[in-house]
């Protein structure tokens, strides 16, 4: 492994045995964690982006370089004559977090945005102040440098969805090319034909490594009659191991898909640490002309002859917009931002999946030991214990009372983890907790949630985080059906394959839950409000819808109502919350909003125009950049 490239030795980074009380096993994890930060790169060591010194214009800014906005810079740099430049808030993803095993132990530290909703009134009441934990990935590549890497599409029906209200263009077989067109599949033998490609620049491939209990739990989810298939194929219901945005073993985030490869081209600038905090509009045109960013402490104007694309995410995305004073006028009223444009949905239809986990008792199941052998295996050969998420690999959806099986659109999914005892987060599986037993965790998530939250300003400070108000469980139906699903989780003790591992349920109550009967509806619903464990699946708070409805934030081609030459491509324009993870939707949504860019401005002939300073008019000197 080189040494010498050109990138520090000490790249910023957790020590877990410095926040988790230096144990000989923490120590252990520090020192891994400090060797590889020393490599640079595990894959590439010299082939990480510089941040630029940005030129006065670009055709096109991209702001946010998430799981959307890395595959947008990347996709229109690829037309040689456009100058693109992305701007990310948080540093380059560090080495550690390209490790599977690894994949928890960045929440928490400078590569989180750490968000925390305000006090809900239905959810997260066991938590500080009543917050849920909203982790958001502040790096280049967002939250899939953060995230468990899982590949979920969502179901057909989502996108149908989608164009029966009135978003045409966005159906099932209008995203699946797009789809396609991001993937390269390594186990094409493994998934449906038809619905998969090779050759793109993300590569889907399940972990090298799988722990027996793995294949168990999906062996007992076709006991329970969901059979064992490929997810994203012509069935959304069923049971996997699923397949992950990794390459021999390593995370591929986005941007290490999408910017990396494309690092020297001349016409893609990055510029890193650097926070937008409005977009420029020009109040007569009702045009976007440019951003202000802060950068180093100092605030400069940059400013694009083409289009401004917001790829912050459902949370940064509304925030950004209202401080450009795109809103709701009596939003921005209260915290003394001017309006310009008055549109009431922004920040509005704020969704996210929510769940309860159960925790289970399991025999020692004598898993592999993390230690120095392990860790040689996987830098050695990309395989074994870190190479992997362990059991968080496995994914079933269901279906609970409340929809038709035959429609093949299921509205639980479930989620696998292991007990994370004392501070050790691996994310690996069944750890070993004081007593000596090991204890898993099954999550049943409602996917199709109808409670609505919102996205606020606290105050017109654009470095101030947004008040996040996600709603929990307003609506009544969504606990109906959690209930459901924690009925079906609760079935796996009962089957075949988890009787081998002796699982059993912890009856341990939930805090605050202690005098209701264990295991009634009320204890349940009392133990979700108490012990909520929201996904970090956020969406919807931009939404995309015609013209004439007025809570709609952009239209089908994702420009924002209102005004010119601005878009919002990433999941905040999910008119409907997909039914899965998110990621895979991201990167489709990167990838259809960027042609739709390239299809404006490769076919028309709109040219340059006049910005907000009348004094000035910045040409165009490519040559001399």
């Amino acid at each position: 492994m080189p040494l010498s490239c050109d990138c520090p030795a000490t790249r910023p980074g957790p020590t877990l045995a410095s926040t988790c009380g230096g144990t000989p096993f923490m120590l252990f994890m520090g020192l891994l964690e400090v060797f590889l930060r020393s490599q640079c790169d595990i894959e590439d060591p010299c082939g990480r982006p510089k941040s630029a010194s940005p030129y006065p214009e670009y055709d096109f800014i991209v702001i946010g370089s998430g799981s959307a906005g890395s595959v947008v810079a990347g996709r229109l740099s690829e037309i040689p004559e456009w100058n693109v430049l992305l701007i990310e808030a948080g540093q380059d993803e560090p080495t550690g977090a390209q490790v599977p095993s690894m994949f928890l132990n960045y929440l928490g530290t400078e590569l989180d945005w750490m968000y925390f909703t305000e006090p809900e009134k239905e959810a997260c009441l066991n938590e500080n102040e009543q917050r849920c934990y909203w982790p958001r990935g502040k790096v280049l590549g967002g939250t899939s440098v953060i995230n468990g890497m899982m590949y979920i599409r969502g179901s057909r029906h989502d996108y149908d969805n989608w164009a029966s209200l009135g978003c045409d263009g966005w159906s099932y077989n209008d995203v699946l090319p797009f789809f396609l067109k991001s993937e390269d599949n390594k186990q094409l033998d493994l998934v449906d034909r038809g619905y998969h490609a090779e050759g793109g620049p993300v590569v889907i491939s399940q972990f090298p490594y799988h722990p027996p209990l793995s294949r168990a739990l999906v062996e007992a989810g076709g006991e329970l009659g969901y059979p064992n298939r490929d997810l994203n194929g012509q069935y959304h219901t069923g049971f996997a191991i699923t397949q992950s945005t990794n390459i021999n073993g390593t995370r591929q985030s986005t941007a290490k898909a999408f910017i990396r490869p494309y690092k020297s081209r001349n016409n893609l600038h990055i510029l890193l640490n650097s926070t937008v905090t409005r977009i420029l509009i020009n109040k007569r045109s009702k045009s976007a002309y440019g951003v202000e960013v802060v950068s180093e402490g100092k605030k400069q104007s940059i400013f694009a002859t083409k289009e401004v694309i917001l790829s912050g995410g459902a949370v940064n995305s509304p925030q950004l917009l209202l401080l450009s004073g795109i809103g709701p006028r009596e939003d921005l009223e209260q915290v003394g931002v001017p309006l310009v444009h008055h549109l009431p949905g922004v920040g509005r239809n704020l969704q996210n999946h929510v769940a309860h986990f159960l925790t289970f008792n399991i025999n020692d199941t004598n898993t592999t030991p993390l230690n120095w052998a392990t860790a040689m295996e996987y830098l050695l050969f990309r395989d074994g214990l870190m190479s992997g998420t362990g059991i968080s690999a496995v994914t079933g959806f269901v279906n609970t009372r409340y929809v038709d099986p035959e429609e093949d659109n299921p509205d639980i999914q479930l989620f696998f983890a292991g007990f994370l005892a004392d501070c050790a987060r691996t994310g690996q599986i069944g750890e070993r907790i004081n007593n000596g037993s090991r204890q898993i965790q099954i999550i049943p998530v409602v996917l199709r949630p109808k409670s609505r939250g919102c996205i606020k300003l606290n105050t017109s400070d654009p470095l101030d985080h947004p008040l996040i108000f996600a709603g929990y469980f307003t609506q009544p139906d969504d606990m109906k059906v959690l209930l459901d699903g924690i009925r079906i989780a609760l079935k796996f003790q009962d089957t075949k394959a988890m009787k081998r591992y002796g699982l059993q349920l912890d009856r341990t109550p939930v805090q605050g839950c202690e005098n209701l009967p264990f295991g009634s509806d009320e204890y349940w619903t009392c133990a979700a409000k108490r012990q909520t464990a929201p996904e970090n699946h956020q969406a919807g708070s931009c939404r995309m819808g015609i013209a004439s409805d007025p809570y709609a934030v952009v239209d089908t081609e994702l420009k924002v109502h209102g005004i010119d030459r601005l878009r919002v491509i990433d999941t905040s324009i999910m008119p409907v919350l997909t039914s899965g993870n998110t990621h895979a939707p991201a990167m489709m949504i990167g990838e259809k909003g960027s042609d739709m860019v390239k299809q404006r401005w490769l076919t028309s002939e709109e040219g340059f125009f006049y910005n907000d300073h009348p004094s000035q008019r910045l040409g165009r000197h490519w040559g001399s950049w």
